[in-house]
């Protein structure tokens, strides 16, 4: 049996980047919570979405969570808190600025089960 030259190569039965699940084979990915800046210059305004880590910071997404405007007075963060949750529940890891931002709109007290973190400029009035 005469190779013409070409080495031959034992494959393994499933890449490592692959795991079973059942009948299927499913790619791993791991996903983050993140801002995706959008605005003019200057002036940010930042979508929170969850994304490929692989992906660039303002490439593709799976899907938007919310919206931070941080130059209006005060801050405005708008999140959808199901759909944080949602992605926090099955793995999604969220950066500090948006676990921060999660906190706030209580999210995070909701998945970690703590009490929520009441903003201080609502506390104060």
């Amino acid at each position: 049996m005469a190779h013409h030259g070409k080495s031959v190569v034992a494959l393994s039965a499933q890449p490592p980047n692959f795991r079973t699940t059942g009948k299927t084979r499913k790619k791993s990915m791991a996903v983050k919570l993140r801002l995706m800046r959008m605005g003019k210059k200057k002036q940010p305004t930042y979508r929170v979405v969850a994304a490929d880590s692989r992906s660039p910071r303002n490439g593709r997404f799976i899907e938007i969570v919310g919206t931070y405007q941080p130059r209006l007075d005060p801050s405005v963060i708008l999140i959808d808190n199901e759909k944080a949750l949602k992605w926090l529940r099955v793995g999604a890891q969220p950066t500090d600025t948006v676990e921060r931002l999660l906190k706030i709109s209580g999210a995070w007290a909701e998945f970690t089960g703590e009490t929520p973190v009441v903003a201080t400029a609502a506390a104060e009035s």
